[in-house]
């Protein structure tokens, strides 16, 4: 059996697109680390202003060049030496729409998660919309697609009751956490509320967010998950669930994460592990 199991639909591969890899030897590299962490499957999603999608000449040129930045990182992993015993590494394409406006277009495949109808979408400056948040998750699900918000963890107006996300998943909102957040690598708040979603049992899937620097972070997390006594929780949201995604199927509800299995009536997770604030 295969031991690239995990399957990472949050990262920023293709050379020269984005804030993401520079060139096709830092992509080449990075493809080598989700190797590493034992990713069978990437998604990459580079940077997209969902505005440009209501401006057809300039949507054309962005697109275009994701398109060749694509062709790039599809060579590059055609150069790279498969171990042997060990299937290819399976890269796919999607996005990262920015609800810079909240009714882009996405009917191009190539805007959506390796073409299916979930689709990857964060908000500007990483600030939530100061009312209404829900209502560009409402209305790409009367579309017909399926939101998937990421790193809700990291929005710095993220109230400590996270009632913006409450109703983002009210309203059909999909969440995926950073890896590295509970660990600590976007700073403590950040990691307060990714344990505070965990705990919560909101977290729908975990990806990497890589951008060819340093680990893409998704082994650490799963160790980081299996050490707490929640093995299940880390397999459903690195393996089973992205591969429902792929499958066009809803992921599959996950236990709330308490460390070590304690009660409900236990501390909660993100006190225990960053003590009272």
């Amino acid at each position: 059996m295969s031991t690239l199991r995990r399957i990472d639909f949050h990262s920023h591969l293709m050379p020269g697109v984005d804030d993401g890899a520079r060139d096709e030897s830092l992509s080449a590299a990075a493809l080598a680390r989700f190797r590493a962490e034992g990713v069978g499957h990437v998604i990459t999603t580079p940077h997209f202003l969902g505005s440009l999608t209501h401006m057809p000449d300039q949507l054309a040129a962005r697109l275009a060049e994701l398109d060749a930045g694509w062709a790039a990182l599809q060579r590059v992993a055609g150069e790279g030496v498969v171990p042997p015993g060990e299937e290819p590494l399976v890269l796919s394409r999607g996005a990262e729409v920015m609800l810079d406006v909240p009714d882009p277009d996405l009917s191009d495949a190539r805007l959506r998660l390796a073409g299916s109808a979930f689709v990857l979408v964060e908000f500007p400056g990483l600030q939530l919309p100061p009312l209404n948040a829900e209502y560009a998750i409402v209305a790409l699900a009367q579309q017909g697609w399926r939101p998937v918000v990421a790193h809700p963890e990291r929005y710095r107006n993220l109230d400590d009751g996270m009632s913006a996300i409450a109703r983002f998943k009210e309203f059909g909102g999909l969440l995926q956490v950073n890896a590295g957040s509970l660990s600590g690598g976007y700073g403590q708040r950040a990691a307060v509320h990714a344990a505070r979603l965990l705990a919560a049992g909101w977290v729908d899937y975990v990806s990497s967010d890589y951008h060819a620097r340093g680990e893409p972070g998704v082994a650490a997390f799963v160790a980081q998950l299996e050490a707490m006594g929640a093995g299940e929780q880390a397999e459903l949201l690195t393996v089973v669930n992205p591969a429902r995604l792929l499958a066009g199927e809803d992921p599959l509800p996950v236990p709330p994460v308490r460390a070590g299995g304690e009660s409900k009536q236990a501390r909660p997770l993100w006190a225990r592990l960053f003590g009272s604030r």
